[in-house]
């Protein structure tokens, strides 16, 4: 089988965008979930439904796959989790390094969805001396010390970072001179990384408040008129210009890309 660092999912000679790329994992999802039930065709309107997202957007999605769906029959689920799989590179085997062994370091490795998506967790880091050789997962935490030489044994090409805010940075900063070219980031903190590293960032906390904010305006929504609390357009000054803030395809992004 193919490892991570030796072969790239294949590249098109027409870009796709970002918008499109973040919602090929529900488009996926969605169609696991219908294989697993032995469905062989789903509409447009059924798969959209099912990933939460209009069926034109979908179908403007797939045209840059060049996926089209037959009129009257649909989609055939098993191509298109072959060809979006393929699209996604999880036709190959990426081994993943974990850094940071503490509660959500090790929620994360005994998470048992990497394996089925075509993620090989191949080792857990971690500073503390004292975890050195303490099997997680069925797997032995190893120390800080031997990052690079165990990247380097492994090929990764991909490293989760679950360290403390204070040390993110310098971790990242090693596992990028060590050859790991993204990094999903679990520190509550923005890494600085060179161009041609990607980083994604998981913070659970923004997604909590972006939480709170919905819920605070639902509740304004709900104050009877005349009870001295504006609109929740009108409260943060919106003005016919606010189309400016929408994403590439006129939805305003919930969470912005670290």
């Amino acid at each position: 089988m193919a490892t991570g660092r030796t072969h790239r999912p294949a590249t098109r000679s027409r870009g796709i965008p970002e918008a499109t790329v973040a919602r090929l994992p529900l488009y996926l999802r969605a169609l696991t979930a219908l294989s697993e039930r032995s469905v062989p065709t789903v509409s447009s309107e059924e798969l959209a439904a099912a990933a939460g997202v209009n069926s034109a957007k979908l179908r403007k999605d797939f045209s840059y796959l060049g996926s089209y769906g037959t009129r009257g029959v649909g989609y055939d689920v098993e191509y298109l989790v072959y060809q979006i799989s393929r699209e996604l590179g999880l036709t190959q085997d990426w081994p993943v390094v974990i850094v940071g062994i503490g509660n959500l370091g090790a929620a994360l490795a005994n998470y048992g969805g990497f394996a089925s998506r075509g993620f090989r967790v191949a080792a857990l880091i971690d500073a503390d001396p004292a975890m050195a050789g303490k099997p997680v997962a069925g797997i032995p935490v190893q120390h800080t010390d031997d990052l690079e030489k165990i990247i380097e044994d492994n090929g990764v090409s991909i490293g989760v970072i679950a360290t403390p805010a204070g040390a993110a940075q310098q971790v990242c900063d090693r596992l990028v001179a060590a050859g790991v070219t993204s990094i999903l980031n679990f520190a509550p903190t923005v890494l600085s990384v060179p161009d041609g590293v990607d980083v994604r960032k998981v913070d659970l906390s923004i997604e909590l408040q972006i939480l709170a904010f919905h819920e605070q305006r639902k509740a304004g929504e709900e104050t009877p008129a005349g009870d001295g609390v504006l609109p929740a357009a009108a409260s943060r000054g919106a003005t016919a210009d606010d189309s400016a803030d929408q994403g590439p395809d006129g939805d305003v992004p919930a969470v912005m890309p670290a």
